[in-house]
């Protein structure tokens, strides 16, 4: 049975809400591998659903090929842009700074979750010990959120020094 991609996105957030469940990880898995079953064969947003599940249980060497998986199938959109984000966060978190860094400052801009890239980014870049540049990006990411100091936090930033040097 194929249900169409809202109603089938409607029970996926009823699932993080209700059955999501990290004290019962392949519960969760089984429930979501249900959810799956809903959709055809290698769908990219299931891959890529089915990545998050494993990337919120800390299965991040399960979830790193399902996301991948998800962009081969024509993953895009907004689903596309968080993916990115979360295969980098996933990445960073085994040790894969760099490639964090690459996909992370190669995205256009994630629109509602632009500030979630450059929160990934500001720690990719302080894990590959580029201080200056995580602590701008991490500046420049909050100065928006800011009613004042805006033009002196910017100038800050801009002074920040660049380093490349992986500590």
């Amino acid at each position: 049975m194929t249900v169409t991609v809202t109603a089938w996105q409607q029970k996926v957030d009823r699932f993080y809400e209700q059955d999501f469940d990290d004290d019962d990880p392949q519960g969760s898995i089984v429930r979501m591998r249900e959810l799956l079953s809903e959709r055809p064969e290698g769908d990219a947003e299931s891959l890529f659903e089915l990545a998050g599940v494993y990337d919120s249980l800390g299965l991040e060497n399960d979830a790193i090929p399902l996301y991948r998986q998800a962009f081969e199938a024509g993953l895009e959109g907004t689903s596309a842009l968080r993916a990115s984000i979360q295969l980098a966060s996933t990445l960073r978190n085994v040790g894969e700074s760099a490639e964090a860094v690459s996909i992370l400052e190669s995205m256009p801009d994630a629109g509602m979750d632009e500030g979630a890239r450059q929160a990934f980014l500001a720690l990719a870049l302080h894990d590959e010990g580029r201080h200056g540049d995580a602590l701008r990006t991490a500046l420049l990411a909050l100065i928006p959120t800011l009613d004042g100091y805006k033009r002196s936090l910017t100038g800050y930033a801009a002074e920040l020094p660049s380093s490349v040097t992986k500590l």
